[in-house]
C-alpha cells in the first residue's frame, strides 16, 4: 500500500484526495476527500490572466490541505492544475505560490493528459463489471473546460474543449457584474450555440455517438443527479453510480433555467459555490447527451481527482 495525496485545482474548484492504494488490488482506499470552491478562474475568459483575489482564495485553500496532508502522512504528492491556469498569462506566479506552500510544483497539464485522468478515476472499478457495458464515453464538465474520452480495453479517443459552467456563465450570463436571474431567451440561446460549436469541435476528434456507456463526471452531473435523486442534502454515496436518465435532465435543466438564485440556494444538495453555475452546467448535460443519443448517464463520484492518485501511485 502506498499513500499518496492527490490535489485537482480546475476552474471553480480545488479537491484533495489522500489514500492508500494497492496496484495488486486495483483498490484506492479513501482516507479523506475534499473540495472547496475557490473560483481560480475568475475572469479568465475576459481577460486572460489570473486575479489576484482568487489566487489568494486558492493559496488559503492549499495551506489548509497541507495540513492535512501532513496530518495524514502521505509523503507521494502530485498537484495537478487544468483549465484556468492553463489559459493565463500569469500562471508563473500560480505555480510559486503553490510551490512554496506545498513543496511541489503545480502540473499544468493539457486537455488530452486530463482527459486520461478523468477516464482512469472514472472506470478503473467499473472495468469487468457485466452491468457496464463498454465501450464508455466518459464525459468530465469542469468548471472551463469538458473532456470527452472514449475507451474500451484501451482509448480510442481523447479531446478537450473550451467549454465549461464558469466559462459559459462569464461568457454569456454575467452583465456588470451581476448574473442574470434568470437567464433570458436570448441568453440561453447563447449559451446553446457556443455548446453546440464546441461539440462540434469535440466530435472532430472523438465519436460522440456510439458508445454502450454513457458516464458523467464533476459537479455539474452530481448536482444534477442529487437534485433528480430528491437528496435533501448531497449524498456520494446515493449518487455513486446512480443512473439518470434524459427525460430526468431535461426537466431539471428546464427548472434551473426558470429559477432564481434564491431559488437555486435552496435546493438542499446545492454547493453555494454553484448556485451561480449550475445553469450553464446543466445545458452542456443535456447538450452532451441528446447529442450522443444517450438514454441515460451513469454518474461517478470517482474522477481526475482518482485517476491524479493511481498515478501517483
Amino acid at each position: 500500500m502506498t499513500r499518496v495525496a492527490a490535489i485537482d485545482c480546475g476552474t471553480n474548484s480545488i479537491r484533495l484526495l489522500v489514500a492508500d492504494a494497492d496496484p495488486s488490488t486495483g483498490e484506492l482506499v479513501e482516507l479523506d476527500r475534499r473540495m472547496e470552491i475557490v473560483r481560480l478562474g475568475q475572469g479568465v475568459d475576459r481577460t486572460g490572466r489570473l486575479a489576484p483575489e482568487a489566487l489568494e482564495r486558492t493559496f488559503a485553500v492549499c495551506r489548509q490541505y497541507a495540513e492535512v496532508i501532513e496530518e495524514h502522512g502521505a509523503r507521494k504528492i502530485r498537484f495537478v492544475a487544468t483549465s484556468a491556469s492553463r489559459d493565463a498569462e500569469n500562471r508563473d506566479e500560480f505555480v510559486r505560490g503553490v510551490l512554496d506552500i506545498l513543496g511541489v510544483e503545480p502540473e499544468v497539464i493539457s486537455g488530452d493528459e486530463e482527459a486520461e485522468f478523468s477516464f482512469i478515476g472514472a472506470t478503473k472499478e467499473l472495468m469487468g463489471r457485466d452491468h457496464f457495458e463498454k465501450p464508455y464515453l466518459v464525459v468530465d464538465i469542469g468548471g472551463g473546460s469538458t473532456e470527452f474520452v472514449v475507451r474500451d480495453d484501451h482509448v480510442r479517443a481523447a479531446r478537450s474543449v473550451d467549454m465549461g459552467c464558469v466559462r459559459m456563465t462569464e461568457r454569456h450570463l454575467v452583465h456588470d457584474g451581476v448574473v442574470s436571474d434568470p437567464p433570458t431567451p436570448e441568453e440561453i440561446a447563447a449559451i446553446r450555440a457556443d455548446i453546440d460549436a464546441a461539440l462540434d469541435l469535440a466530435e472532430e476528434s472523438v465519436p460522440l455517438t456510439g458508445a454502450a456507456t454513457l458516464v458523467g463526471l464533476a459537479g455539474t452531473v452530481t448536482t444534477v443527479a442529487a437534485i433528480a435523486l430528491g437528496l435533501d442534502a448531497y449524498d456520494s454515496e446515493a449518487i455513486h453510480h446512480s443512473r439518470i436518465s434524459l427525460d430526468q435532465v431535461q426537466e431539471i435543466t428546464g427548472r434551473l433555467l426558470a429559477s432564481t438564485h434564491a431559488e437555486r440556494a435552496a435546493i438542499g444538495a446545492m454547493h453555494p459555490g454553484r448556485v451561480d453555475v449550475i445553469t450553464s452546467g446543466a445545458l452542456i448535460l443535456l447538450a452532451v447527451m441528446k447529442r450522443t443519443g444517450a438514454r441515460e448517464v451513469v454518474v461517478s463520484e470517482h474522477d481526475i481527482l482518482d485517476g491524479i492518485g493511481w498515478s501517483v501511485a
